[in-house]
């Protein structure tokens, strides 16, 4: 529970930083909360380099809620000041810091105590075991292949998944097969676990191989008699639910490789183990079952070799179907369904909730489940908890998630890294650990969206509101519980009633998100939440264009996220949130506010079409350095031109609609070469066009969508100069030999000349070029091609025939295009099937 001193902390470094202007302190308060700072930082050092406090829950909760009570102090007192009621936070914050002090000495002892303990642990030695197993007949037969494969050297074969998905139950069906027993000379299994006890590992396997017990040996003789016992044999050894990188380290040493064919058998939850015990075998993913799968193996759990009855199979389904092809959550409850009545209305009821039966049957289940929380270091265990606020099969966007964390103040920074690229590797990790999934991709490759198994999910609410970290409201629940810090609205039940926002349950909440329609522009509650953080009304409704911004809203100055639909901003007192990190606004109106610019805070600005009006005052005295995003908003030449792109310098992501009036404007040179953290341009030109070789690029860009832009032989040369480039979308554009050709409709042609190379580009796609007629490049122009998208040119003739030659090209994908272009793309296949037996290249014609 420990993890609430990262956003205490971060709070603290933001008021305490020297180049912030929102806050002035007095002499007597700066002292004190670095003082406090020192101690939570202090009492965070020791947290993430012990283990878990789990075995003393009391103090687990000791400094959790100190941590949320310095956090209450810190920022009522910061929130009362903006709000010009100042008032002193000395004798408050000396009080907490005495407390944070004491834990810091208290948990200091305990980590000693721990230390000096021996290790415990256990392990699993032998074969005695058996389970039903369906579903797994390929995974067998690959990882069949490649025990008794013919490679001789030693080889790791890591088996990954997440928790409960069976990959125990594969390696003991490998370890058990009669072709693997007499493959090999010696066979031996140990558990490991998270508390592993490296004599107890050492003694298991040595009674596998010789059959003996070594008690009265030391630690370094079990270890040569382990290794010489090996030696000259061919031998097969499982390491099951191995949990770290430092148990590798120890043990692989007294594992020989005489070139006898050995194989070494590993289970975990974690890729990153898998990855480093061995980063160049591929890693067998165990994949959840389907409904069909699901089906059988619930069927054999509950009825053996008979058949299920008829009136049982219809609700039989339904109950295989929610265990969301889980293995572990099968068995239990199979388990469960052959100890009860085989009635219909019996599986019924245990039906209507099949996750809830499965926790009240076997506490075991969700203690296999937890071990993957349990197991997370510090820093990702509030990542992991805010999960919970969204809905059941919710597909997360992971830009939305990553800001409202940072928001938070989950996120630590190294000084290498963005907030946000830390953020990234967060997920990441959460990822790697098969806590969290990816459910889909955009169309180069990149993670789209994310989601949670629906039993991992449950873990996750039941965790998040046990800690008092996280509350879901759904269902007719009347009211609110406890004292809260995060809450999130699944059911519009008693939403529109005040009676919440007098609740003093909900006053000192952080986060609120609502995934529900609600028939007002705001929740009742939300002006009296005087600390909040994060704000998202996103899902709220749908009729943005009838509902006025909240006014209450320009009150909740400690807000840091802020995501709405509504017809239109504030035209004043926006600035009013001056630690607004982030704002997502889904408007009607076609302008926003220029006191948006006096935020310095800002970090991520998401707007969706709307003109950014900034006047010269403006222009002349602010840089917004914070400012990484900006999306989808309309600006004109003479806001660049007054120095709207000087006053971004670290944007990384920028996508503008650039108005171009007249033919005089199509060429003026848009200078961004300055701008040395951009990665991500979208540039699209309306009321005219603007011609590609004007816009100067910075080296560091990476993915570029070009819309309604000329592009002459020098933009082509332009765009090949850009040495990171890697996704190229160019969408509605036209093409020409130079400035001043006349237009020609249907008659225009992309020709890239010898030696002009997108060097590193992964993915090209031409959409709606609906005048482009012929396309002249080979192999050499696109080295590193692997997806060309071409929708909606129905002139083109043909796609160029050296682009078949391109050895990384994976994917050619026509749609809506001519009967021509499509037949070369066919014929490109054909000849790469043919001529160079490649037939690794797909081509999707829709």
């Amino acid at each position: 529970m420990a993890y609430n001193l990262q956003s205490l902390i971060t709070i603290l470094q933001g008021i305490l930083d020297p180049q912030q202007t929102r806050w002035i302190l007095g002499s007597d308060e700066k002292p004190q909360l670095q003082s406090l700072l020192q101690k939570a930082s202090s009492l965070q050092q020791i947290l993430e380099k012990s283990p878990p406090l789990t075995k003393i829950p009391s103090l687990e909760c000791q400094i959790r809620d100190v941590a949320n009570e310095a956090e209450d102090i810190v920022e009522s007192h910061m929130v009362e000041r903006l709000l010009s009621m100042p008032e002193s936070v000395t004798p408050d914050v000396l009080l907490v810091t005495q407390k944070l002090d004491s834990l810091t000495q208290q948990v200091a002892e305990l980590v000693e105590v721990e230390r000096n303990k021996k290790p415990t642990g256990s392990s699993w030695s032998g074969a005695s075991f058996s389970s039903v197993v369906v579903g797994v007949d390929e995974d067998l037969m690959q990882l069949k292949d490649r025990l008794i494969g013919m490679q001789s050297k030693l080889e790791i074969l890591p088996i990954v998944g997440m928790g409960g998905i069976g990959k125990t139950t594969l390696a003991r069906t490998l370890y058990q097969d009669p072709l693997i027993l007499h493959h090999f000379s010696y066979l031996a299994w140990t558990t490991i676990s998270q508390d592993y006890n490296m004599r107890s590992i050492l003694l298991s396997l040595l009674r596998c191989i010789t059959g003996s017990d070594y008690e009265h040996e030391g630690d370094g003789e079990l270890k040569d008699i382990l290794y010489r016992s090996l030696c000259g044999r061919r031998y097969m050894i499982v390491l099951d639910d191995i949990w770290s990188t430092t148990f590798w380290d120890e043990i692989r040493r007294y594992f020989p490789d005489n070139n006898k064919g050995s194989r070494i058998v590993i289970t975990t939850r974690e890729s990153d183990v898998a990855k480093y015990a061995d980063s160049k075998s591929l890693h067998h993913q165990v994949q959840l079952l389907s409904e069909s799968q699901s089906w059988d193996l619930l069927s054999q759990i509950v009825f053996g070799e008979e058949d299920c009855p008829h009136e049982l199979q219809g609700i039989g389904k339904k109950i295989s179907s929610d265990c969301g092809g889980l293995p572990l959550a099968i068995n239990v409850i199979g388990g469960l369904l052959s100890k009860v009545e085989r009635l219909k209305d019996v599986w019924e009821d245990i039906g209507n909730d099949v996750r809830a039966a499965i926790a009240e049957s076997d506490k075991q289940f969700l203690n296999i489940l937890s071990l993957s929380y349990n197991h997370l270091p510090i820093h990702l265990k509030p990542c992991f908890l805010f999960m919970a606020a969204f809905p059941e099969d919710y597909q997360i966007d992971p830009l939305r998630l990553i800001w409202m964390w940072v928001a938070e103040g989950f996120v630590k920074s190294n000084g290498d890294k963005s907030l946000e690229e830390e953020a990234d590797d967060y997920l990441k990790s959460l990822v790697e650990r098969n806590l969290v999934s990816i459910s889909s991709y955009d169309w180069y490759g990149k993670a789209k969206r994310y989601s949670m198994h629906d039993l991992l999910r449950d873990l996750c609410v039941r965790k998040a509101d046990d800690e008092k970290f996280l509350h879901v409201k759904k269902s007719t629940e009347l009211t609110f519980c406890n004292q809260l810090r995060r809450v999130s609205i699944h059911t519009s039940y008693g939403m529109e009633d005040d009676e919440y926002a007098s609740s003093s349950e909900m006053s000192l909440v952080r986060s609120f998100l609502v995934f529900v329609k609600l028939d007002r522009n705001v929740p009742p509650m939300v002006s009296t939440l005087s600390l909040l953080s994060v704000l998202d009304l996103l899902e709220m409704n749908n009729y943005y264009y009838k509902v006025e911004f909240p006014e209450e809203i320009l009150q909740l100055v400690n807000l840091r996220y802020l995501a709405i639909n509504c017809k239109s901003l504030p035209r004043s007192g926006i600035s009013r949130l001056c630690n607004l990190q982030t704002l997502i606004a889904k408007l009607h109106d076609s302008s926003c506010p220029a006191e948006l610019w006096e935020i310095s805070e800002l970090r991520h600005l998401i707007m969706l079409g709307v003109y950014l009006r900034i006047g010269d005052d403006y222009m002349k005295k602010i840089v917004l350095k914070k400012l990484q995003t900006i999306q989808s908003v309309r600006i004109s030449p003479s806001v660049i031109r007054r120095g709207f792109l000087e006053s971004i310098p670290n944007i990384k992501s920028l996508k503008i609609w650039c108005e171009v009036a007249g033919s005089s404007a199509m060429s003026e040179v848009v200078d961004l070469s300055h701008l040395h953290k951009l990665q991500s341009l979208s540039w699209d030109s309306f009321f005219g066009q603007c011609y590609v070789h004007a816009l100067k690029f910075p080296s560091t860009l990476r993915e570029l969508n070009l819309r309604n832009c000329v592009i002459t032989p020098a933009g082509t040369t332009a765009l090949c100069a850009l040495p990171n480039l890697e996704v190229l979308k160019i969408e509605g554009c036209n093409f020409k030999s130079n400035e001043t050709e006349e237009e020609e409709e249907a008659n225009e042609e992309w020709e890239i000349a010898e030696g002009d190379e997108f060097s590193s580009l992964h993915f090209l796609q031409l959409q709606e070029c609906y005048s482009l007629v012929r396309w002249r490049a080979n192999e050499t122009n696109f080295p590193r091609l692997q997806h060309l998208i071409i929708g909606g040119c129905r002139e083109l003739e043909e796609i160029p025939a050296g682009i078949g030659e391109i050895p990384t090209l994976q994917l050619i994908e026509m749609v809506f295009c001519s009967d021509s272009a499509e037949a070369s793309a066919k014929q490109i296949q054909e000849e790469q099937q043919s001529e160079y037996d490649n037939y690794q290249l797909q081509v999707r014609i829709v």
